[in-house]
């Protein structure tokens, strides 16, 4: 009788098809798209190779790889992923898995490498490097500040994990995220993958502004963040952790998936008040035509005021953080947008190369190019969003009426300073 195989993949459509390539052979198959499950699984059926994915709602598969090989030190595990890197595969060797297998799964290269890690592990070669100990971390919420006050609004996490896969807008890889529940008083944390480096989503984590917002930490980056912050921010989801490489997804160039993702994992209150920061005073920043304020007001609002030469022209939009539901309908869907004449400058830069037909807004010397609008004035709509995920740096949900003129995200960074930096 051929071996057991246990087959670990968020996708159940991989889960499926990889089974039946592998019955075909003869072997014996158990499925799961749960990391925890996979190591019980492991520890009750004992399969001969385990097929582990790297990105997973519940735990990733380096994690689990290392529970697995610490279990069972001889343990033939195969990796795969189709959002992964070549440090990621790296990674998963050092940990001890036998091979690391692109998707989409070559139908030949998959029998090669099973059949590989079956005759490696029964003829008793040893595995040169075990498992790294998994260290435990500690999510620490963002840092008091004299202005932050106790809310009605509980806090608030996922009610369980979930993988999200895309295209980075600026990187032009491939890659995947994970977010995952943080009990009550953690913050919102980035953990990048494959190295494991924690970058609290806070405003002393900001490296960058060009095009876009970039944290960063002892030499590692997550680009892009603020549509999903803005996202979080809305649904006022306050712990939550989100595993990365490299880039947020750009999806469709909106918030509006990572709203949906939200609404169908569910958004649960964890039963303790959040703590708000409430602007106490009119906080300004500025100069050359352009303007940024903020002031004090009983819930979280912005009004902004956009002029671009035709054919965008000038755009006006007032929105109120009133609840979800009117962020998701009036500002979520609002994609992101670019120039032709900015695209020489872009490129230069090393951004912009994952921009596709349908996941930003193309603009040319007379009309947009590449899409339909979704709404008259849909660039306005993705500032508003932009402000909103920017401000979320604060690390805590906002109370006050933000009036924007022409500004953007290196604005949106230089008000949150000043505000921390008059209230520290």
């Amino acid at each position: 009788m051929k071996a057991l195989v246990l087959i670990v993949d968020d996708e159940p459509g991989i889960r499926t098809e990889l089974a039946h390539v592998l019955e075909d052979e003869g072997f014996r198959t158990l499925a799961t798209g749960s990391g925890a499950e996979a190591l019980e699984l492991y520890r009750t059926r004992r399969p001969g190779v385990v097929f582990l994915d790297i990105w997973l709602p519940d735990r990733d598969g380096l994690e689990t790889l290392q529970a697995i090989r610490r279990l069972d030190p001889d343990a033939a595990v195969i990796m795969i992923s189709g959002h992964g890197s070549a440090p990621t595969a790296v990674k998963a060797i050092k940990l001890g898995a036998y091979d690391y297998l692109e998707k989409p799964l070559a139908y030949a290269r998959v029998l090669e490498a099973l059949t590989g890690a079956l005759a490696a592990k029964g003829g008793g070669a040893p595995l040169e490097i075990a498992a790294e100990p998994e260290h435990e971390r500690t999510f620490l919420p963002p840092p008091g500040l004299p202005l932050l006050r106790l809310g009605t609004a509980p806090q608030r996490t996922v009610g369980a994990g979930t993988v999200i896969y895309g295209i980075g807008l600026h990187s032009g890889g491939r890659t995947g995220m994970t977010v995952q529940p943080l009990p009550p008083d953690s913050g919102i944390h980035f953990l990048t993958l494959p190295k494991g480096t924690q970058i609290p989503a806070h405003l002393g984590s900001v490296a960058e502004t060009e095009y876009a917002t970039t944290l960063s930490r002892d030499g590692e980056s997550i680009r892009t963040v603020e549509h999903l912050l803005a996202a979080l921010h809305a649904a006022g989801i306050t712990n939550l952790l989100v595993k990365v490489h490299g880039e947020i997804p750009v999806l469709d160039g909106s918030a509006l998936e990572f709203c949906e993702r939200l609404e169908a994992v569910g958004v649960e209150d964890q039963g303790v008040a959040r703590r708000e920061l409430v602007i106490d005073r009119r906080y300004e920043v500025g100069g050359a035509g352009k303007s940024l304020v903020i002031e004090p007001a009983e819930t979280f609002s912005v009004s902004y005021r956009l002029r671009y030469p035709p054919p965008i022209g000038e755009q006006f939009y007032d929105f109120a953080l009133t609840d979800f539901a009117a962020f998701k309908a009036e500002i979520a869907p609002a994609r992101t947008f670019g120039f032709m004449r900015d695209l020489p400058m872009m490129a230069e830069l090393g951004l912009g190369t994952g921009g596709r037909l349908d996941n930003f807004i193309l603009v040319g010397e007379d009309d947009v190019i590449n899409t339909e609008l979704r709404f008259p004035d849909e660039f306005v709509r993705h500032k508003v969003l932009d402000i909103i995920g920017d401000l979320y740096l604060l690390g805590y949900p906002v109370r006050g009426k933000v009036t924007a003129e022409f500004t953007g995200h290196r604005d949106n960074i230089a008000l949150q300073r000043a505000i921390l930096g008059a209230s520290s």
